[in-house]
């Protein structure tokens, strides 16, 4: 059975539960328990890695010794344990600095988290059931994606605004573009579950000679994120991608005011997808300078990049067409943004990329800190032949980018690429909806043809009104 398959009958069982109510009950509940899986898994490779380990979470409680044996205690039993024993325990472990950062994280996990199930019965079924997936198999380790694919799908259904999937060709190709290198501090500022980190580290392990380098790459790869969820399953999908402490926050990146930024927490890449359409809490938009302050989620992270890029710093962006037409605060960003960084590339992605979580057209913005803007780039990705959009079942597919990545270093005006001066920019007050000069997009070409095919018809009749009269004057 596959993992997606095994989490989906997860889910069809927590639907029996009297306690848990409603999507997102049921994603926090499946959570909780997949990272005690995937936990365990790690430390069982631990011991066997390191004779001087001392292990995180105490015997008793370490998932395979109460829930791996399929005919272990369940009923009231299994609920009395979990409420009142591994709940409570792990809520309450006593750390200080000298602790070890992996108890930190799980402590953090579980103060986070809640049992919901109020059935031992079902919920030693839905033990059972996970107890399918092997997370010390690379196989099943390398499938966990599919796991995030049907939670990320129920979230959405769950109505939790801003979590939606960025599919992977996407985060690899901002990743692959903007090229991290090993010693480089990499940051997503709003990281969700964690792509574009994997992407990274993906990249970065091909650059990995000795054990000092992966020791250098744990410490280098960094996220933050506000929401509980997501979270808590970038820190598993770290976990799973061999980073033992991961370094991920739970935090909102925008409560810090951007003048307190000291050098040493500047970092040397950006590669992020951050929340747009949202609006921030009152009281947010104080941590930024005057001129920039707005509600507006995704503008207050284009400012927020701009004070956490180190000099000759790095960065890949997705944002909505809005930000490129809007006038207005997002004007002054866009000046400052052009006047202390290069914006040497935008490419621009057709319909339905993000499908279907929203269909709001969108763009990846690279751009480099240390000097101005001349000229900027524009690349717009063509659909696929016979493709009027992307959808969930056509989506977007990696091997497409091999035109951006062929036309990268050696650019040249084509039918996809052309680039813009900064005086037009500017005479244009700083407005980047640029179109393909020399190209008609499909609507005027649409709007040609059937004009032409009017003026046909148009001639038609009017050749036919012509003869008939010719035979009513006998001529």
């Amino acid at each position: 059975m596959s993992i997606s398959s095994v989490i989906k009958s997860v889910q069809d069982i927590m639907r029996k539960d009297a306690g848990v109510d409603g999507d997102a009950q049921r994603i926090s509940q499946l959570v909780w328990m997949v990272f005690l899986k995937v936990f365990d898994a790690k430390e069982e490779e631990w011991e066997l890695l390191y004779d001087d380990y001392e292990p995180i979470v105490p015997e008793d409680l370490k998932w395979r010794n109460w829930a791996a044996n399929e005919e272990g205690i369940t009923g009231d039993e299994l609920l009395d344990f979990v409420n009142n024993k591994l709940f409570k325990e792990l809520k309450e472990m006593e750390l200080d600095e000298n602790s070890s950062p992996k108890a930190f994280i799980v402590r953090a996990v579980f103060e986070d988290s809640y049992n919901y199930m109020k059935s031992g019965t079902l919920m030693r079924q839905v033990i059972n059931k996970l107890n399918e997936i092997d997370f010390t198999s690379q196989k099943d380790r390398h499938m966990f994606n599919d796991i995030y694919e049907t939670i990320l799908k129920d979230l959405q259904s769950a109505g939790n605004s801003g979590e939606y999937y960025t599919p992977r060709p996407v985060t690899q190709f901002i990743v692959d573009m903007v090229n991290p290198q090993l010693g480089e501090k990499v940051l997503d500022f709003a990281c969700g579950t964690g792509g574009y980190l994997t992407s990274s580290l993906e990249h970065l392990r091909k650059q990995i000679k000795s054990v000092e380098d992966n020791r250098i790459l744990q410490e280098t790869i960094m996220g933050i994120e506000k929401k509980q969820l997501p979270h808590l399953l970038a820190v598993t999908n770290m976990i799973l991608h061999d980073i033992d402490v991961p370094n991920i926050r739970h935090d909102n990146s925008l409560t810090k005011n951007v003048r307190d930024y000291k050098p040493s927490e500047k970092v040397d890449v950006i590669v992020t997808n951050p929340p747009f359409g949202g609006i921030e809490e009152d009281g947010i938009e104080i941590n930024f300078p005057q001129q920039f302050r707005t509600k507006e989620t995704a503008d207050l992270f284009i400012v927020l990049l701009m004070y956490l890029l180190k000099e000759n710093g790095r960065a890949g962006i997705v944002l909505p067409d809005g930000f490129l037409f809007s006038e207005g605060i997002k004007t002054t960003i866009k000046q400052k943004l052009l006047e202390e960084f290069n914006l040497h590339t935008i490419v621009r992605l057709p319909k339905g990329v993000f499908s279907p979580y929203t269909d709001i057209n969108t763009n990846l913005l690279f751009l480099e800190k240390g000097k101005s803007t001349t000229e900027t780039w524009f690349f717009e990705h063509p659909l696929p032949k016979g493709y009027k959009n992307y959808t969930k079942t056509k989506p977007i597919r990696y091997e497409e980018f091999a035109l951006e990545k062929e036309w990268w270093k050696k650019r040249e005006e084509n039918e996809f690429a052309w680039k813009v001066s900064i005086d037009e920019i500017k005479k244009n007050n700083y407005n980047l909806d640029f179109k393909h000069p020399n190209k008609q997009d499909d609507e005027e070409i649409k709007d040609t043809k059937e004009l032409f095919m009017d003026l046909l018809k148009l001639q038609k009749q009017s050749l036919g009104l012509l003869e008939d009269m010719q035979k009513d004057l006998g001529l």
